[in-house]
C-alpha cells in the first residue's frame, strides 16, 4: 500500500462531500485523512484527500471522480513537490512541579500555548504528521488528557497554482481588468 494525497477543487456545493466520500467507500478505500475548505473563489472549495492504496485502483477512483460534475480538478501531490501540515491541539497535564518541563517542549518544538488551567495546558502545533507524532512522544510522559487533530492541508511547491492547469473550464471569475 502506497500514501497518496490527493487536491481536489470542486463546487462548493451541497452533498459534494457525501458524494466523495461514498465514491472511496465504494471502492474500500478508506481515507486516512480528509480536509475541505474554502479557496481564494468563493464558488470552489478544495478537498485534501489522503488514503493508502496501491496504484492503479487509485486511478480507476480518480477517473470516477473526475465524472462527477462537482469536481473541477484532480492533482495528486507528489511529497518532495508539496508542502502538507497538520493542526493538532492537545491538552497536557501541567503539574507545578512539570509545568517547566512542559512549557520547555513547546517552545523546542516551536508550539504555542492557547489555554492554562491550574492543572493542564493546552498547546497548538503545526507542522507535517512525523513532527506531531515527536511531539505527542515527548508530551506522552506528562499526561495527555485530551488531544484533536486536523487533516493534512497540502499544496503544490512554486509559483503555479491547481487552478491554472485546469483540465476542463472552471467557474472562476476573471480579475478585474486594470483601469
Amino acid at each position: 500500500m502506497t500514501r497518496h494525497t490527493l487536491s481536489v477543487l470542486v463546487e462548493d456545493k451541497p452533498g459534494v462531500l457525501a458524494r466523495i466520500a461514498g465514491l472511496f467507500s465504494r471502492r474500500g478505500f478508506n481515507i486516512d485523512s480528509l480536509a475541505v475548505g474554502p479557496t481564494e473563489h468563493p464558488e470552489v472549495s478544495r478537498m485534501t484527500i489522503v488514503v493508502n492504496v496501491e496504484g492503479s485502483p487509485l486511478e480507476q477512483v480518480t477517473k470516477q471522480l473526475n465524472k462527477l460534475v462537482e469536481v473541477i480538478k484532480i492533482v495528486e501531490l507528489d511529497p518532495t513537490a508539496s508542502v502538507n501540515r497538520e493542526l493538532l491541539m492537545v491538552k497536557v497535564a501541567a503539574t507545578a512541579e512539570t509545568r517547566g518541563q512542559v512549557l520547555d517542549t513547546v517552545q523546542l518544538f516551536r508550539a504555542k500555548v492557547v489555554d492554562v488551567a491550574t492543572d493542564a495546558v493546552t498547546i497548538q502545533i503545526t507542522g507535517n504528521a512525523a513532527k506531531l507524532a515527536d511531539f505527542l512522544r515527548v508530551l506522552e510522559p506528562f499526561g495527555i488528557r485530551e488531544l484533536v487533530q486536523s487533516g493534512m492541508v497540502a499544496i503544490g511547491r512554486g509559483s503555479r497554482s491547481i487552478s491554472e492547469r485546469s483540465l476542463r473550464p472552471v467557474a472562476i471569475p476573471a480579475p478585474p481588468a486594470a483601469v
